[in-house]
């Protein structure tokens, strides 16, 4: 077992608990893919011996932004059509495809692909040249591929205006729109950079933009990430240990405490690019949006669409994934229960764990460390388990969950969701306890060092404060909004308010974020219960912990005094000070207080209002809905929604996030519904709230992981540091050695 005043030697052996090894393979990998573009790419010129080869549907504007970006470049221009078809067949494509019809000129136009080379040139595809798997591996293999990615019914408008008569695979009984949209899978297959394209852009405009996107995707060493706690003078020493998105995945916590963010900000989207998504499905937004905010060289464009197909493809229960739903007057629900688990962490946590294994090296294991205050528990249990077979054996989870701070069904959730790989153990503290000792794990190097050497496994986070966590959550903050537009509520640039259920910040830093990018959010309005420490300080600008204990109330998820993402929002309106926010966050650490300056204060108020609300009026606000709409708030949307009653004022729509499906707690609902006798089985009580036929049903999900539960059993540790460093030496001997 380890001893924590042993193993001194081994402070310096490694980087916040990853082994050098596992380091120094991720860093190649790296490295590999920016020597790959430089040797592409001449110092002198953007192309090289290179193509820039533009893809995407009928009507997308390849030819002419193809000629614009040969113009700025000066380079030859090549449109596959015109210069490389027809002079092969010496005829029209139009002639060719009336000729020989549709499967025979997709083969043909294939082997005049395949024959084809250029270098150094502008290449305009065909619409159909993606459907040629061969030849476009051929064309592939030379260049990189630009999608230009144009709304469907802007290109279904210019082809009508157009009246093009040379749409491969439009016949009778088969539409236009059916075309381009059976096309789309092509597309995503070969693309390495999407450029988005709005109906009224012009070509001068998405030919900047390209040439912009290629040197993105050619500077792949800028996309670094800082901690929240790095001084401005300290960075340009630190350039020898730069850290990118693979890197803050894995390590989770920064060296110092601090919390990682990226260097540059985030990418930010035109009205135009937003409008382009209006139509898009719940996938295809995400992608679009995640794309923009991890690099190439961490994870390509294919694996990304893959991976995110399978987390929201078939795991969620809602086709549209995080639909918005009128509750009543100006107010909107974003429900975000519909994932395995029932609770918005389903959102990044199907997604993080697949993020995760593409990033760490093969010939690493990982043990990745949770605290939670109830919801992501089960859902990271669930995630992780649901990894390839391969992955599940170098890559193990361990939750840590106060043992008496939970609902009963969320603790027979995460019971019910141990797999081979991930387990649950209860803490005899509150959450507060169990996120500050999983922060001193990983900032001890003394055992960290000693995992490393002694079993080959280091560590990693998946709670919010890993920055993987928090990019979904900008997914569907910004997906909400555009339903809205979709659904005619609103015109885009019409602005929305935001309520949220607030603890740990992550959801509220996430919303923020969204409008950063571009999101036309109003105020984000944080709800608190009564451990509503956020509340005070929104309104204050004073953190004070001092007295302050942890209140146990219906709404367990933002039972939470010490808000993690906090530090990341004030990093932000601080104009990235990090010596400003570790003086803050170690004063909030020894003394139990801080006081922002007013300045900062005056920002914070901008962009936050706070409100809370008591368990008394989260349950009488529960039993009003259900008895005007007949829906039912979990206790968590309720606090929200009692806070937006309070603070909105009604000038523009407010969306509530609906956190958490209220079968998870179905005591405090059967309560506010004024049940008598409550039945004290969990499965019992999510059958006698199934007898409500209300709205939603009862979550799928959460009953079969009940009914699987059974005899399950899981530890329980003392609020002991040294017990909880044993409870993870242990797990790693059992399930790695």
């Amino acid at each position: 077992m380890f001893h924590i005043f042993q193993y001194q030697p081994l402070r310096l052996i490694t980087q916040n608990s990853l082994s050098s090894m596992c380091l120094k393979l991720i860093l190649s990998r790296r490295v590999a893919f920016a020597q790959i573009w430089k040797s592409w790419f001449s110092s002198h010129s953007l192309l090289g011996k290179k193509n820039i080869i533009l893809m995407g549907p009928p009507g997308a504007g390849k030819t002419t932004t193809g000629r614009i970006v040969g113009q700025k470049l000066d380079c030859p221009v090549i449109d596959v059509d015109d210069d490389v078809l027809e002079t092969t067949w010496n005829m029209s494509v139009s002639e060719k495809l009336q000729d020989v019809g549709y499967e025979e000129f997709l083969e043909e136009e294939g082997k005049a692909l395949l024959k084809f080379s250029a270098s150094g040139s502008v290449i305009s595809l065909s619409g159909s040249n993606p459907m040629h798997s061969a030849g476009m591996q051929h064309i592939k293999k030379n260049g990189i591929v630009v999608y230009l990615d144009v709304p469907t019914t802007v290109i279904m408008s210019r082809l009508k205006s157009k009246e093009m008569d040379r749409i491969v695979g439009l016949s009778p009984g088969i539409s236009l729109k059916d075309v381009l949209q059976f096309r789309k899978q092509f597309y995503k297959r070969w693309f390495d950079i999407r450029v988005l394209c709005g109906g009224d852009v012009a070509a001068e405009v998405v030919a900047e933009k390209v040439i912009d996107a290629v040197k993105r995707y050619q500077d792949s060493e800028l996309e670094t990430f800082i901690s929240t706690r790095s001084s401005r003078s300290g960075r340009s020493t630190e350039d020898s240990h730069k850290l990118y998105f693979s890197d803050v995945v894995t390590q989770g916590l920064a060296l110092d405490g601090g919390l990682f963010v990226p260097e540059r900000g985030l990418p930010k989207f035109s009205a135009e690019e937003w409008q382009g998504l209006i139509e898009a499905t719940y996938i295809e937004r995400a992608q679009v949006i995640l794309e923009r905010c991890i690099h190439p060289a961490d994870i390509p464009a294919s694996k990304l669409a893959e991976i995110i197909e399978t987390a929201y493809g078939e795991n969620f229960s809602c086709s549209k994934v995080a639909p918005v739903r009128h509750l009543a007057g100006n107010q909107f629900l974003l429900e975000l229960f519909h994932g395995p688990t029932a609770s918005f962490k389903d959102f990044a946590l199907q997604l993080v764990p697949h993020l995760f294994a593409y990033c760490i090296p093969r010939s690493c294991n990982y043990l990745i460390l949770v605290a939670t205050s109830g919801d992501t528990g089960s859902a990271v249990l669930d995630g992780f388990s649901r990894l390839h077979d391969t992955d599940k054996q170098r890559i193990a989870l361990v939750n840590f969950f106060p043992e008496d701070g939970v609902s009963p069904i969320q603790k027979s959730q995460m019971i019910g969701c141990q797999k081979e790989n991930a387990w649950s153990v209860g803490v005899k503290s509150d959450f507060d306890f169990c996120q500050t000792a999983i922060k001193q794990i990983f900032t001890n190097s003394d055992f960290t060092g000693f995992l490393t050497v002694e079993y080959g496994t280091a560590l990693a986070a998946a709670n919010s404060i890993n920055w993987a966590r928090l990019l979904p959550q900008i997914v569907y903050h910004a997906s909400a909004y555009l339903d809205l537009v979709h659904q005619g509520i609103i015109s885009f640039g019409s602005p929305v308010d935001i309520c949220i259920p607030t603890g740990n910040f992550g959801n509220m830093l996430a919303a923020f974020y969204a409008k950063m990018m571009g999101i036309p959010i109003r105020k984000c309005i944080c709800a608190s219960n009564e451990n509503n420490v956020l509340t005070d300080f929104i309104r204050t600008g004073v953190y004070d912990l001092r007295g302050r204990k942890l209140i146990s109330s219906f709404s367990p998820a933002v039972d939470i005094l010490k808000s993690s993402n906090l530090e990341r929002y004030l990093h932000l309106i601080a104009n990235e000070d990090g010596q400003l926010v570790t003086q803050l966050f170690n004063q909030l650490e020894n003394q139990g207080h801080f006081q922002l300056r007013k300045d900062l204060l005056g920002k914070l108020q901008q962009d936050l209002v706070a409100g809370w609300c008591s368990d008394e009026d989260c349950l009488a606000a529960i039993h009003s809905v259900y008895s005007t709409t007949g829906y039912i708030l979990d206790t968590h949307t309720a606090v929200a929604k009692v806070v937006a009653d309070r603070l909105q004022d009604r000038t523009c729509p407010i969306i509530i996030s609906s956190t958490a499906h209220y079968s998870k707690f179905a005591p405090a609902i059967l309560r506010a519904l004024r049940i008598a006798e409550i039945n004290q089985n969990p499965l019992s009580q999510l059958h006698l709230l199934s007898s409500y036929s209300a709205l939603p049903p009862i979550h799928w999900g959460l009953l079969e992981t009940l009914k699987k539960t059974g005899n399950g059993h899981h530890q329980v540790c003392a609020a002991d540091m040294s017990v909880l460093m044993s409870h993870i030496e242990t797990l790693i001997q059992n399930h790695f050695m």
